[in-house]
């Protein structure tokens, strides 16, 4: 095996350090981490929709056989549910799990907390609902009404200023979490198109689904309580 020469090792290591460089000087830079996010959201999606469909073809019986609208909704909801698992994963944890919001120690009010981890999930996001409301208008009104675009329009407007400004993430996040019953709802979608609305997997997932609304209901809104007024207190003590 011949040996590479020098002066090529030595370029190859140049290039990989401008790559790095790159990558932490400008592509998760403060000011581009936002935009990096978003694109890589976009991005993702397109990945997913094409993995969905290849899948789909190979391991689904029923999927030929489904219109061309149906098989773009088969593949759009597996991005929906790919995008739910991410979100609801990165929220669960920062919610519960990490000290950036419940830290004491950490200087400012909680409402105005934020990493570099909790803008770029929120920018990920905010990618999947471009995405979405693109596939949604260029399908319009196949995969959605106008009261979709409205939640998308609202949604996305919401998760932008939080991670633009770095405010009230924490409370966004709160949010997010009911995106861990996404999944389940778009099983019960594929069962019912796949033939399966009779078989136990469908009463399965429909006893899981109103588990899963009520435990998370509950618990979300004596959390947001909670939160709203650890929020409030420190505000007073402050001033």
């Amino acid at each position: 095996m011949a040996a590479v020469p020098k002066q090529t090792t030595m370029a190859i290591k140049s290039y990989k350090n401008q790559a790095q460089m790159l990558v932490k000087n400008y592509l998760l830079a403060d000011p581009f981490a936002p935009y990096t996010s978003i694109l890589g959201g976009i991005l993702a999606c397109k990945v997913v929709y094409d993995l969905t469909d290849l899948i789909s073809s190979f391991y689904i019986k029923t999927y030929p056989s489904l219109t061309k609208i149906q098989r773009v909704d088969w593949n759009n909801r597996g991005i929906s549910t790919t995008h739910a698992i991410f979100v609801s994963a990165l929220s669960l944890y920062f919610v519960f799990w990490s000290d950036l919001f419940s830290d004491p120690h950490l200087t400012g009010l909680m409402v105005f907390r934020s990493s570099q981890l909790s803008t770029f999930g929120l920018g990920v996001s905010l990618g999947y609902f471009f995405s979405d409301l693109a596939m949604t208008l260029w399908q319009y009104p196949a995969l959605g009404g106008i009261e979709y675009v409205i939640h998308h329009l609202l949604s996305g407007t919401a998760v932008a200023y939080s991670m633009f400004t770095g405010e009230a993430q924490l409370y966004t996040y709160m949010v997010l979490i009911s995106e861990v019953t996404t999944p389940e709802i778009h099983l019960r979608w594929y069962l019912d198109t796949a033939g399966m609305k009779r078989s136990t997997a469908y009463l399965i997932n429909g006893v899981v689904i109103f588990i899963g609304w009520l435990v998370l209901d509950r618990r979300l809104r004596e959390f947001f309580c909670l939160a709203t007024c650890s929020t409030m207190c420190t505000y007073i003590m402050i001033r």
